[in-house]
């Protein structure tokens, strides 16, 4: 499969981000769009993958610039969880499920649309810019010794706090997605 937009797909995604860019001034203080939308163009890759982060409810914005790496990073900055729910963690807990396994997981969803999941750093970073997940929750990013005893990890904000949770790794729900992080 090409990962790779028209020019037209990349024209219209370039429009929606640099109205949220401008919209959300808060969340990238001191960044300036033309350098970021150079970089973008410079990258057709991940611009499809932004696409990916669109198309799924996302609303991808720029949140940081890493001046040693010279990249931006981009988290889904939806209020909600993003539309890709109903997953569990990985491929092991997936295939582990004897009854009712969902669609895929999120570990490779977020492969194949070319984004890391957010950890939990980035998660609480993500909540200093807004109140996100009142209503749902997101997988993040889980510690290998905490995967390899079976669990993973999910955040959401509930009274005016964010919490950290776990749950078995082959557990999904309706309101549980993920958010992730490209960098640029």
């Amino acid at each position: 499969m090409k990962k790779i937009l028209t020019s037209d797909q990349t024209e219209e995604l370039l429009k929606v981000l640099k109205t949220r860019f401008k919209k959300n001034m808060n969340r990238h203080k001191g960044l300036d769009w033309e350098k970021i939308q150079s970089k973008l163009e410079k990258n057709p890759e991940k611009l499809w993958s932004l696409n990916e982060m669109e198309e799924t409810e996302g609303e991808p914005d720029v949140v940081n610039y890493d001046k040693n790496t010279d990249e931006y990073i981009f988290f889904d900055c939806s209020l909600e969880s993003p539309k890709r729910r109903s997953l569990c963690y990985d491929y092991q807990a997936w295939e582990a499920r004897k009854a009712n396994k969902p669609e895929s997981n999120v570990i490779d969803k977020a492969s194949e649309m070319g984004f890391e999941l957010l950890t939990e750093d980035q998660y609480r970073q993500l909540q200093e810019l807004g109140k996100f997940d009142l209503k749902t929750s997101s997988w993040i990013k889980t510690p290998s010794n905490i995967r390899e005893l079976g669990g993973a990890i999910f955040c959401d904000r509930r009274y005016n706090k964010v919490f950290l949770y776990h749950n078995g790794a082959d557990s999904y729900y309706a309101a549980r997605g993920f958010r992730g992080c490209l960098k640029v």
